[in-house]
């Protein structure tokens, strides 16, 4: 099992230092990039948590830059080594920090941090101490709606990231149930995490995530509280 507290550890203290972005050469906090890495059968492989050996190639956190450095082939310089970057490389990269970001949320789920369901949300919302609502990018419009509302009526109003990342059968494998449109996830360790790898996800697709509710505050304006 991942720790989770030294993960958050770990991604706090990378935080504080600085690569080049190979492809805009910008000077970036690790945080905002991604490592690259040369695989033994001489592939571009990402390094998402930053710890595999050897040199590494850093690239921003975006998806557009990484499919520019696939497509220039951006990494031989620095990895001073024939690859081959995979030409979807963005694409993988995407579809592992989203698994990273629904890994997250599972944790979160087993450490009591996640209730799931449109009534039992709405308590949490009473209630307070929400890390962020989840709301799935295939609900309904009349139940997202009043998802909102709720939200809206709530102690948590202006200040809860709302996220619509990802669709109801992927809340539902994280979660370990079926179809989950409506989440919520605590203040805790285990939310911070998700929160972090959520973020990460969003920021790499272009900031907000598709089917994101209207008037939904920025997960980096809660990271950063």
């Amino acid at each position: 099992m991942i720790d989770v507290l030294a993960e958050t550890d770990s991604r706090k203290r990378i935080r504080g230092r600085e690569r080049m972005c190979a492809v805009t050469r910008r000077v970036l906090p690790e945080g905002e990039l991604i490592r690259f890495v040369a695989a033994p059968d001489g592939t571009v492989v990402a390094d998402l948590k930053a710890r595999l050996p050897g040199r590494g190639v850093w690239v921003g956190l975006d998806r557009s830059c990484v499919a520019e450095a696939a497509k220039k082939n951006a990494f031989a310089r620095g990895l001073k080594r024939p690859v081959t970057p995979p030409a979807d490389l963005a694409g993988e990269v995407s579809v592992r920090l989203r698994e990273a970001a629904l890994g997250r949320l599972g944790l979160a789920r087993k450490a009591g941090a996640v209730v799931a369901g449109f009534a039992k949300v709405e308590g949490a919302l009473e209630r307070g101490g929400l890390a962020a609502l989840l709301i799935a990018r295939d609900a309904a419009a009349d139940g997202r709606r009043k998802m909102e509302q709720a939200l809206h009526r709530s102690r948590e109003a202006g200040s809860v990231p709302v996220i619509g990342l990802f669709d109801s059968v992927e809340l539902g494998l994280a979660t370990g149930r079926a179809n989950v449109i409506h989440a919520a996830v605590l203040q805790s360790p285990a939310g911070k995490s998700f929160l972090d790898a959520a973020n990460r996800f969003r920021r790499y697709e272009g900031g907000v995530g598709e089917g994101e509710p209207q008037g939904a505050v920025g997960l980096q304006e809660k990271l950063n509280e």
